[in-house]
């Protein structure tokens, strides 16, 4: 066993060793920086478009990796550089521009969801005798002031009393809540809600089918304090945090349990801390947004007789409209929807295109129509593999060529403008423009100028869009790297952009 005298000698020898290498380690860090600098200045100065991008693909991050680089003219489609193009690949969230072309061109830029209010019963006096039905088609915006508003509809046209039940409808789609390769480690939180045809959204960046769970310092308790949004009383919290004398924040975990809606909250939270944000997905969100429904009636003063029992059915064909509403029209859903990467209103979209087409909200359903709409963009559907509307499946795969091909034949789109608008633009640090390459391609030449979407999984990371050259032309691009073990292999993806924006392609 070491004694404290020799233990205090090696940590004091271990503290001499430190100063003397940190002005080496900060030699050797500017060195690095600089001939990175170096490189990218080397890579501008190449002439061909097919050096600049070989050089930059010559780099030990993709030593083992799999990358499709497709590049073409704007105006005509004609292919400037391909490296792997004709290899599938997956596309992750790439899989978005799929989507929501073919839900541009199948439902249109100005296509509203609605949810309805519904009875079947008769108001006499101020008593409603009869059920009220909440009807979901779909719609991921729906809010809990929208449900506030239902309530006050109700109340304005005089039923102040129900005696009746409170019934979901979430018929308008099937009831397969998850596509079917997401992995459990995705399914409690955001990126793997459920899809529901009546689901609500904690906010407005419109993750349906979510709550957020937010734990702040409570320095008179023994636990942190824990709220939920929108207060309801279809999620069960578990506190399990502990308040500590500390001014540093510590790691929280908030984490719903598989197959209930028990969402385990754990970690340390200091006195002198910052809260702590999470938004959690629910079990089953249909019920989720039932019970917070029944909350805006009793707090709007509509009251029930005995206790109404909540539960899902189907609407009877009688039943009258009391009230609805419409969503934003699609045009402005795809902001939060690929700015944000929103996964759910990939697989929403997904459903809506098959009930409108098929008659059935189903994945089989919706991905038979993406499919049909993206072969009129020229993809060949025979080398093209789809699995979900999000990109969430490392089953989905496609080509770096199709997918340039697909993005360069819907310009001429008249929803066109709509779509490019809603990608990511290189380094703009606003949310809703930057999305997520708002940390990205912060300087240099695709800064502001690039628009395109990303994409992670593991192990998979890709980027296509559109960018303006130093000289004017307009250039459609997709890179798709695969099988990657470094995540910094954005840096590959940014030096290319940067690549794009500054070359000069000449006469």
């Amino acid at each position: 066993m070491i004694s404290n005298n020799h233990m205090k000698k090696w940590l004091l020898f271990f503290l001499i060793a430190m100063l003397a290498v940190i002005p080496f380690l900060d030699q050797k860090i500017s060195l690095f920086v600089a001939a990175s600098e170096e490189s990218a200045e080397e890579i501008q100065e190449m002439e061909t478009l097919e050096e600049k991008m070989d050089a930059i693909l010559d780099d030990e991050l993709l030593d083992g990796a799999v990358t499709g680089v497709s590049i073409r003219e704007a105006d005509t489609g004609d292919m400037l550089y391909s490296n792997n193009g004709n290899t599938r690949l997956h596309p992750a969230s790439n899989m978005k521009l799929l989507t929501g072309a073919a839900a541009m061109e199948t439902l249109g830029n100005d296509y509203q969801f609605s949810t309805e209010v519904l009875t079947d019963g008769q108001l006499r006096g101020i008593v409603l005798h009869g059920n009220v039905y909440l009807k979901g088609k779909g719609d991921p915006t729906l809010l809990k002031e929208d449900l506030d508003q239902f309530a006050k509809d109700l109340k304005d046209q005089g039923i102040h009393t129900i005696k009746g039940n409170v019934i979901a409808d979430d018929s308008w789609y099937d009831d397969v809540r998850l596509s079917e390769d997401l992995n459990w480690s995705d399914e409690p939180f955001h990126t793997g809600a459920q899809v529901s045809a009546l689901t609500l959204s904690p906010d407005e960046d419109y993750d349906a089918g979510t709550v957020i769970v937010e734990v702040s310092p409570d320095a008179d308790a023994e636990q942190a304090e824990v709220q939920v949004t929108p207060e309801t009383d279809y999620v069960t919290i578990v506190n399990n945090t502990e308040m500590v004398a500390d001014t540093e924040d510590k790691d929280i975990s908030i984490e719903r349990e598989h197959g209930s809606n028990t969402i385990i909250v754990d970690g340390e939270m200091p006195a002198g801390g910052s809260d702590s944000r999470s938004w959690a997905s629910v079990w089953e969100p249909t019920g989720y947004a039932l019970d917070v429904f029944k909350k805006s009636l009793e707090e709007n003063g509509v009251r029930f007789v005995g206790n109404p029992e909540l539960k899902t059915a189907v609407t009877p064909e009688n039943a009258t409209v009391v009230t609805s509403k419409k969503s934003m029209p699609i045009e402005e859903l795809f902001i939060p929807f690929m700015k944000l990467s929103n996964n759910g209103h990939g697989e929403v979209l997904t459903k809506e295109m098959g009930k409108v087409v098929h008659g059935e909200g189903s994945w089989e359903k919706g991905l038979e129509v993406m499919e049909d709409t993206v072969a009129e963009f020229s993809v060949d559907t025979d080398t093209i593999m789809l699995r979900d509307g999000s990109g969430m499946s490392h089953k989905n795969m496609i080509p770096a060529n199709d997918l340039s091909q697909m993005l360069y034949a819907i310009q001429d789109k008249d929803w066109f403008p709509a779509f490019e608008y809603s990608l990511p633009v290189a380094g703009e640090d606003e949310r809703f423009v930057g999305g997520t390459l708002r940390d990205r391609m912060t300087q240099g030449p695709a800064q502001g100028n690039l628009m395109a979407k990303t994409g992670s999984l593991t192990g998979v990371s890709t980027l296509s869009g559109y960018v303006t050259a130093a000289d004017g032309e307009r250039l459609v691009f997709a890179v798709m790297i695969n099988n990657h073990l470094d995540d910094s292999v954005e840096e590959i993806e940014d030096a290319i952009g940067n690549a794009l924006a500054g070359h000069a392609f000449g006469e």
